[in-house]
């Protein structure tokens, strides 16, 4: 997969010159779907604005009409009045700013649970491939703080930008009209102190971009440690492993308050040569005045739009700094969501055939693979291999020979370079990948438990299954007693990855998941390896009634529980070398008889 690392990301050199609003370009397919909520935000938005905006021409006429040279009841009026109108634009400018808040506050909350979702289905559908090169903590990192960044801007920065946008726009304008001239300064002062503005703030976005990398680096180690708690203390290694997490957190830390000096820089320009324009034109109004060139009115209607300009300038570029961190959220999020697996569904499936109860044909024909991280090493090389419909074929051979990697290809998490591999005549690229998964049943050597109790944990086998056909796949998997002896039966909750179970316990687990699942075609990686020899013998029992009806491939090093299989390839460096019952290969004399004599030699010893 040509870009299966989210680590190959852009450099912050051209993420820098698509620019920040480019950037949230990305977030329009998120956004769309809400059209009517945010025309809703915009009629209330520009409501509060008109609102804002008509504050500074009551004053005009309260200074020119009420403060003016007639004095008495006429003025009192005139005062009354302004001030009633004053207290009707504010209660329309309360109401409108509560609905835009409401809004903007749903759509913040709605597009960022979208995006989690998005990004979530995404990374779910990948193939382990995607995994082997991207870290857990990172992609948690990318849910949760981008997502947070991104709802930060659509819950509160859009309209902010928008709101402060027709402030600036609609105070510019009421500028002009109450006087030219000195507006004509002022835009001219503005052109002159905005450049350096903007030049500063493409540094504060880099700086975003890698206080978010540094932030996922850290997110990653966190995961990593935290899900091998064990061997961390096993080997004493947690003050090592808290001083590298601690070193993690610091670099995230000196890379964040980089950020923060320079967003502080940056506002501090912005305000600093943003109101020492209008400072300075507003002097300048006041000698007009006095020159009688202008009234009171005026000039006090020219300070308030003025404040309003200039406040929405400041406004716009605290905002401009949220949309720096929020487009290099974005960018992650959306690198993310454009990772493609080559591991896809067809266009066009073609069906499995009906399914007959002796269980399903399986063909692998001259099949070549290696691992895309290890690609000049040949993990199958040119392996053959035909089974019966109801045949049970055991798999053995050395740490490395390629007896998982067979088990990956049949489910396709990965597909060979070369060579087809066919259940029930299909070639499995041709079949959709839920239902050739659908069609096999897996008990994997390392057993995943959820966290959730053991009735949800077999269930997983079958979403679909009664209590009571759970309860029955436990009784044919050995776990049935075990787990009515635990504090509430089938209700009680196992633990974070099965830290109350034993090893024996949670393998009996995946057993009676697979039988729950009742496939025609049943994987067994080391499924009783991790089994006292009491459980071992009962799980056996309860393999071998499963097996009845169904094919099988049994992965083992115990050569003891292969024996009975109908026929054992032996696998050395990627290639079946032997293929036999038990004794024939033992009086082959060749790989599986030193293995066989190794073993049990070692059992008579024992004994």
């Amino acid at each position: 997969m040509s870009n299966g690392s989210t680590s190959d990301t852009p450099s912050n050199d051209s993420t820098s010159r698509k620019g920040a609003l480019a950037a949230l370009k990305g977030l329009l397919p998120f956004l769309r779907p809400y059209r009517r909520q945010f025309l809703f935000a915009g009629i209330a938005l520009l409501v509060a604005a008109s609102a804002t905006l008509a504050i500074p021409a009551a004053f005009k006429q309260m200074i020119d009409h009420g403060f003016g040279a007639k004095g008495g009841a006429s003025n009192a009026a005139s005062v009354n009045a302004t001030f009633l109108a004053l207290f009707g634009v504010a209660a329309v400018l309360a109401v409108a700013t509560a609905a835009r808040y409401y809004t903007v506050s749903w759509l913040g909350e709605r597009v960022t649970a979208d995006i989690r979702s998005a990004v979530y289905r995404h990374v779910v559908e990948q193939s382990p491939e995607f995994f082997e090169t991207t870290r857990t903590g990172e992609v948690l990192s990318r849910l949760t703080t981008d997502t947070t960044l991104i709802q930060a801007v659509v819950g509160t920065s859009i309209s902010l930008a928008l709101r402060n946008t027709l402030l600036f726009v609609g105070g510019l304008a009421m500028l002009f009209v109450t006087s030219a001239k000195l507006t004509s300064i002022i835009l001219g002062l503005l052109v002159l102190v905005v450049v350096p503005i903007v030049l500063f703030g493409r540094r504060v976005r880099k700086l975003s971009r890698d206080s978010q990398d540094r932030i996922a680096d850290a997110s990653a180690i966190a995961g990593e440690i935290l899900n091998a708690m064990p061997t961390v203390q096993a080997f004493t290694h947690e003050k090592i492993e808290a001083r590298r997490f601690g070193s993690s957190v610091e670099g995230a830390f000196a890379t964040a308050m980089r950020r923060i000096r320079a967003r502080a820089v940056l506002t501090m320009l912005a305000i600093a040569l943003v109101f020492g324009a209008i400072v300075f034109v507003l002097w300048l109004g006041a000698h007009a005045v006095l020159e009688g060139a202008m009234t009171g009115g005026d000039l006090g209607q020219f300070i308030l739009y003025a404040s309003i300009v200039s406040g929405a300038i400041g406004a716009l570029s605290e905002v401009m700094g949220e949309a720096q961190r929020a487009a290099g959220a974005t960018e992650r999020l959306l690198e993310l969501l454009a990772v493609r697996s080559d591991i896809r569904n067809p266009a066009h499936p073609t069906p499995l055939p009906h399914r007959t109860a002796g269980g399903a044909a399986l063909n692998l024909a001259n099949v070549q693979f290696s691992y895309p991280s290890r690609p000049e090493t040949a993990a199958l090389d040119h392996v053959s291999l035909d089974v019966k419909p109801g045949e049970t074929v055991a798999v053995v051979g050395p740490s490395g020979a390629g007896k998982t990697t067979l088990f990956q290809l049949l489910l396709r998490f990965y597909d060979p370079q070369a060579g087809s591999i066919r259940l029930d005549g299909v070639d499995i690229r041709d079949l959709d990948l839920h239902v050739l998964r659908g069609a096999i049943g897996i008990v994997p050597q390392d057993t995943v438990i959820f966290s959730a109790n053991a009735l949800e944990n077999i269930r997983y086998g079958r979403a679909d299954a009664t209590d009571e056909e759970v309860i029955a796949a436990a009784k044919l998997a050995a776990a049935h007693e075990f787990i009515e002896r635990l504090p509430q039966g089938y209700q009680s909750y196992l633990g974070e990855r099965g830290v109350r179970l034993s090893g024996g316990q949670r393998q009996r687990v995946a057993i009676a998941r697979a039988l729950l699942k009742n496939p025609p075609l049943l994987l067994l990686d080391e499924a009783t390896s991790a089994l006292d020899a009491e459980s071992e013998r009962l799980v056996q029992r309860a393999l071998e009634a499963a097996m009845v009806g169904r094919t099988t491939l049994i992965i083992a090093h115990r050569l003891a529980t292969v024996q009975r299989a109908d026929r054992i390839i032996v696998m050395e460096d990627g290639r079946i070398v032997e293929t036999g019952t038990h004794a024939s290969l033992v009086a082959l004399g060749g790989i599986y008889a030193n293995l066989a004599a190794l073993q049990f030699h070692n059992v008579q010893v024992e004994h």
